[in-house]
């Protein structure tokens, strides 16, 4: 199959219709492909835990403006043990307060199917106008109240080429996660949860920050569609935007986004950090894990903050 620059965005656009799950689970279906995961995979799932290490893949939330973070968590004290010269006594007791906003380049998070649309419309047919001021009437980040858990498994593209970490820009291909299954000896299968990992944050550690929507982001190219969809893959987690930037097409941006969460409705969860999680596989030569992840039940939600746990 050909990178997705060989792709025009015509046929890009085709993924819409070709790859489509609307209706599969129901015209009311609230999960989507994570309706792959089913108590039969979960009990599987578990049965993975070997020496019962767990390893998170969340970065810290980001309170520091950055190239990637336009804007901040914001992190006040409202109480703390500091004695005040007005006090007598110290407050015995201390209070925080934090808002987010979740969506962005900064801080780990899972996407609702609300979240993107497409010609009007978001996953499984649902109006845009679902959306409002009061929040998502469809597709809410609140239905996943259950979780995600399910089998996880890290695909490491850097270390498959031998290298650290990707380059910004450079493409994921289909040939390239067939590889790695080959190299890893697993397949993906119905009900996975996959994580991608491009070495963004040891490229990060190494040279600093920058501008990944205007200096570019290393992940998947559009060929990989109809891979994921084949593969019926739940939900899906990168260390970037899942997507390469930029795309190499004008209009459809961010197609990985666009096609998974409209067409499969396809969970994707964003800003990962997978270094620790690649040294525990590396270690263990094994790259399945039970993986656990869950979101707040923010009602009428287009998003969650999320600490994703890999669990050997």
């Amino acid at each position: 199959m050909a990178a997705n620059r060989d792709l025009s965005e015509a046929q890009v656009n085709e993924f819409f219709t070709s790859l489509s799950n609307w209706g599969k689970w129901g015209q009311d279906d609230q999960l989507g492909a994570l309706n792959y995961i089913t108590p039969q995979k979960r009990s599987q799932a578990a049965a993975l835990i070997q020496d019962g290490q767990a390893v998170s893949m969340s970065l810290p939330l980001a309170t520091e403006p950055g190239p990637d973070n336009p804007t901040p968590v914001m992190h006040l004290m409202m109480q703390t043990g500091s004695r005040e010269e007005s006090s007598a006594a110290p407050i015995p007791y201390s209070a925080d307060y934090f808002a987010i906003a979740p969506h962005g380049l900064a801080n780990t998070h899972l996407d609702a199917l609300c979240h993107v649309f497409h010609k009007g419309q978001m996953y499984n047919g649902y109006p845009s106008e679902d959306v409002g001021a009061k929040g998502a009437q469809n597709g809410a980040i609140d239905a996943l109240k259950d979780g995600i858990v399910s089998r996880g498994v890290l695909i490491d593209i850097p270390r498959l080429k031998g290298k650290d970490w990707l380059e910004p820009g450079e493409e994921i291909t289909p040939a390239d996660l067939d590889q790695a299954e080959q190299a890893g000896g697993f397949r993906v299968e119905s009900g996975d949860v996959l994580f991608v990992r491009t070495g963004r944050h040891a490229r990060l550690k190494a040279t600093g920050p920058w501008d990944s929507f205007n200096e570019g982001m290393a992940g998947l190219g559009a060929a990989c569609l109809p891979w994921l969809h084949a593969r019926e893959v739940a939900a899906m987690a990168g260390d970037g935007a899942s997507d390469v930037l930029p795309s190499g097409y004008e209009k459809l941006l961010l197609p990985i986004h666009a096609v998974t969460i409209v067409a499969m409705g396809l969970h994707l969860i964003d800003n990962c950090d997978l270094e620790t999680v690649a040294q525990a596989c590396a270690q263990r030569s094994r790259w399945t894990f039970l993986s656990v992840i869950a979101p707040l039940v923010l009602v009428k939600g287009t998003a969650s903050p999320v600490n994703p746990l890999a669990v050997f």
